[in-house]
């Protein structure tokens, strides 16, 4: 190999190990060659096993789990010959960690898993948990289409009744919903979003906005933005916007889209921000999530909103928000983290643990870019 190539592998390497995933493409322009060029590099390497690739992310080869020591060889834990299945919306964004990490804790059992996308398509998460069991499923790890991250009234009950061990993956059940009583393991949305607001507060914002679009995380991220602004005793900032009743609803927009089309809610969020900024006292925002931050700050900057003088951003999500042209703050739910527990949780009582039912929330990290 020349040194050359051995250099810029061992650079990709390095970042890939820095950041946990980073997509191919931005990766390509950052390093200023080729897509074609790179594509060869990260096959190379994933021949190696350097790292691993899927869907046009990289990222590094697991390490041993907090707590369990060294990653145990094929068969061991119980797992030897399983089939997992996973339902999710989608491998792409958000959860191409959550089934990254899922997939390299079966591997390390012996196990196997298989995967249903269902993009957000109603009744679509059924008819994929009923098709991964008539393909051989000894269990499922779900993430059921429900808009807010929790089942609503009637919604959802079938994931009770099915006839294998089921983990609900970044989704919730309500006490009293015949769900509640399955395993789960989620992200502390919540915590996440408070921690951001704690954050800014630190800093001597005390007037700090959240913009978030409508999606399954969008309800948690709120609790918390709103106890910890009661908590902290903080200003309130201007109500987020209403939509108003007959708007007019994209075609396919998936779960979560409320009323509104794409660049509606993006224009909607562009002129909550401004108005709360240049009217409203708001020094700071959350923005939930990293494309809409990058996307909307020269935006905002174009009208004379200047970033992070007149409004400081911390970003939900961590998927880019470090590729910003001015690397933002983020808050950063522990995806593979949560792929992975929630896989050897249910490759445990696929080997016959009977002790009681967990419900784990894993904390975000606050990451801090100055």
């Amino acid at each position: 190999m020349r040194p050359h190539v051995d250099q810029r592998q061992a650079r990709v390497l390095a970042l890939v190990r820095e950041r946990g995933s980073v997509r191919v493409a931005e990766l390509a322009v950052e390093l200023g060659i080729s897509p074609v060029t790179l594509r060869r590099d990260v096959e190379a390497m994933a021949a190696r096993g350097e790292i691993h690739r899927m869907h046009g992310v990289i990222s590094r080869v697991a390490e041993p789990l907090p707590g369990r020591g060294a990653t145990p060889g094929p068969g061991a834990g119980g797992g030897a010959g399983r089939v997992v299945g996973m339902v999710v919306p989608t491998t792409e964004y958000y959860y191409a960690d959550v089934v990254r990490g899922a997939r390299e804790a079966v591997e390390a059992r012996g196990a196997r898993l298989t995967v249903g996308l269902t993009r957000y398509l109603p009744g679509e998460d059924r008819t994929q948990a009923d098709r991964l069991l008539s393909t051989g499923a000894d269990g499922l790890l779900l993430t059921p289409n429900w808009d807010s991250g929790a089942a609503g009234p009637g919604e959802g009950a079938w994931t009770a009744g099915l006839p294998v061990p089921v983990v609900l993956v970044e989704r919730w059940a309500p006490p009293g919903h015949p769900g509640a009583a399955l395993d789960r393991v989620v992200s502390d949305h919540a915590h996440g979003a408070a921690r951001a607001v704690q954050h800014l507060a630190e800093r001597g914002h005390r007037r700090i906005a959240l913009a978030s679009q409508e999606t399954p995380t969008s309800a948690r991220l709120r609790a918390g933005y709103e106890a910890a602004v009661a908590a902290l005793g903080l200003e309130p900032a201007p109500p987020w916007p209403r939509v108003e009743s007959g708007a007019g609803v994209e075609a396919g927009a998936g779960a979560g889209a409320g009323a509104l089309s794409v660049a509606d809610r993006f224009a909607r969020t562009l002129e909550y921000l401004y108005r709360a900024v240049t009217q409203g006292g708001v020094t700071a925002a959350l923005i939930h999530s990293d494309t809409d931050a990058i996307m909307l700050i020269p935006r905002l900057q174009a009208r004379g909103v200047r970033v992070p003088e007149d409004l400081a951003v911390i970003t939900y999500d961590d998927e880019v928000a470090g590729l910003a042209d001015v690397p933002l703050s983020a808050v950063a739910p522990a995806k593979r983290e949560v792929g992975a527990r929630a896989a050897a949780l249910l490759l445990d009582r696929l080997s016959g643990d009977e002790s009681p039912r967990q419900h784990l929330e894993l904390l975000p990290r606050l990451s801090v870019r100055s």
